[in-house]
């Protein structure tokens, strides 16, 4: 079972459960929104994050939120921002769909996590970050134009990232899955 490096932040039991069948990990759950409340996780995951920490919450609203809390937490430079596809359908341990309906951590299967945590382990030399800038983004229309929402939305689609984020989420996304010359490639077949 490969083991990853850093400590994973997940949003619940059931999303550390889908990372831990298939990797030695740390997971730290935030039991949700229960996070905001919970000075004695909020410190914990202040102390893990450290030496940085990866985090990887659902592609819904309340993922987001959770993000975004837990971002403010810890250094932004410490934190690998790694997103699930957004994949419509439901956990099969649920009797109804979501509120977006889209699968979760937990509900996106073994092959989206390994993909998307591999570069972590503990078999990988080092984990790299990629150059893309704010510049970048503009410069390609990717922030700053009337379509550049729709645009990233295009090519967060092609990286099987998360449609909505933000430009700033955008920009740390790509420089965890990818670099400017397949980012120029995806921008030549999406435009």
């Amino acid at each position: 079972m490969p083991r990853i490096k850093l400590p994973i932040i997940v949003e619940g039991r059931y999303d550390k459960s889908a990372i831990l069948g298939i990797f030695s990990a740390t997971v730290i759950t935030t039991d949700g929104f229960g996070i905001f409340n919970s000075r004695e996780k909020q410190a914990l995951i202040k102390k893990i994050g450290k030496d940085g920490i990866i985090l990887l919450t659902d592609s819904d609203g309340g993922g987001r939120q959770i993000r975004s809390f837990v971002s403010g937490l810890i250094p932004k430079e410490k934190i690998y921002q790694v997103y699930i596809p957004r994949i419509e359908g439901k956990e099969k341990r649920k009797t109804h769909a979501g509120k977006e309906g889209v699968l979760g951590v937990e509900g996106v299967g073994g092959d989206v996590l390994r993909r998307l945590l591999m570069p972590f382990s503990a078999d990988t030399c080092e984990i790299k970050r990629g150059s893309i800038t704010k510049t970048d983004l503009f410069n390609l229309g990717l922030t700053g134009k009337d379509n550049s929402t729709a645009l990233r939305d295009s090519v967060a689609l092609a990286l099987d990232l998360p449609e909505g984020m933000s430009a700033k989420a955008f920009l740390m996304a790509l420089n965890i899955v990818t670099d400017k010359d397949e980012l120029l490639e995806i921008l030549n077949k999406v435009t």
